[in-house]
């Protein structure tokens, strides 16, 4: 049998939450037989989920693959690495921690039956705390205004993809920047597809603030110019406004108002001068870092171990 359906699930930190998400794969599996797999992608977890699952996956009854990073890599390189692992012409990624329903995998495998290419999940409520809610919102806000305005207003956790999108987002082998912007950038025929978030059962979320604000410097730095864009506008400001204040000063020497140049005014203006150099060498840095860092064509992660269970039988 031909398998025609995968789901990826990376994991980290996620151990207390494996023997839900095994028995809602399942589930999953039960009206498809072997033509269902799903691929556990452990991306140097600390806690024991790799444990785990060699445990537990063998005697799952469902065709999986266990792929086991050398390191923490980040999520987005582990789901890279398991969409690029799977088999089946139809893809869904979904969470270990099962904050977002699993009947949203079964809506996605039946929107990309109808004929889309992409489907995403977008929150419609969300049981999180306002403690997680604002961070998020303010997150994910600057994020519609800076990186990309199409991006559902909760972000994105589960999407859905089909093998030929899916061969068009791996394509795109670039280090440090966003799985999800580059699933917007494809530009195949996308549907979203609305559901309440759940509440965490176990843990905190590893989504960290430091994650979130490296994650929005890559999308920026990799799918705009604004920040080369308000450079160089801050530049021609600068000019301007110096310009006039210079000829104005010239002008008040002239007619002997300033008898003694005045010290404070030479230390602003090479205090102000020196900011904003310094301030656009670090604009033009991160860029010319990012480019730098895919000249070297290092792979995004490195999979240390591969295991396949549960061949489905022809």
């Amino acid at each position: 049998m031909v398998i025609s359906h995968s789901l990826i699930i990376p994991v980290y930190r996620n151990e207390a939450f494996l023997p839900e998400v095994l028995q809602v794969v399942r589930d999953f599996a039960a009206p498809l037989g072997g033509a269902f797999e799903v691929v556990f992608v452990v991306d140097g977890s600390p806690d024991r989920s790799e444990e785990w699952l060699l445990n537990h996956l063998p005697a799952c009854g469902v065709p999986s693959q266990l792929i086991v990073l050398s390191r923490n890599f980040g999520s987005f390189t582990a789901v890279r690495t398991g969409l690029a692992a799977a088999r089946g012409n139809l893809i869904a990624v979904m969470a270990a921690d099962l904050q977002e329903p699993p009947s949203l995998v079964t809506d996605f495998f039946r929107v990309l039956a109808e004929g889309n290419d992409v489907a995403v999940g977008t929150r419609a409520t969300r049981g999180d705390s306002l403690k997680q809610q604002v961070p998020s919102q303010m997150f994910w806000g600057l994020y519609r205004r800076l990186v990309n305005p199409q991006m559902p207003p909760g972000g994105v956790d589960m999407f859905a993809i089909t093998a030929r999108a899916r061969d068009a987002l791996l394509a795109l082998d670039e280090a440090h920047s966003s799985l999800v912007a580059q699933l917007y950038w494809i530009g195949f025929p996308r549907v979203e597809v609305p559901y309440d978030r759940l509440a965490r059962k176990h843990g905190e979320s590893g989504w960290t603030l430091r994650k979130k604000i490296t994650y929005l410097l890559d999308s920026i730095f990799s799918f705009t110019d604004i920040p080369i864009t308000l450079l160089t506008l801050m530049g021609l400001v600068g000019t301007i406004v110096f310009l006039l204040v210079g000829v104005g000063l010239m002008a008040a020497r002239l007619l002997g108002m300033i008898p003694v140049q005045g010290y404070t005014a030479i230390m602003v203006t090479i205090l102000f001068s020196a900011s904003l150099i310094l301030f656009g060498l670090g604009i033009v840095g991160n860029y010319v870092w990012r480019a730098y860092e895919n000249t070297k064509h290092r792979p995004l992660g490195v999979v240390r171990t591969r295991l396949t269970y549960g061949e489905p039988k022809s």
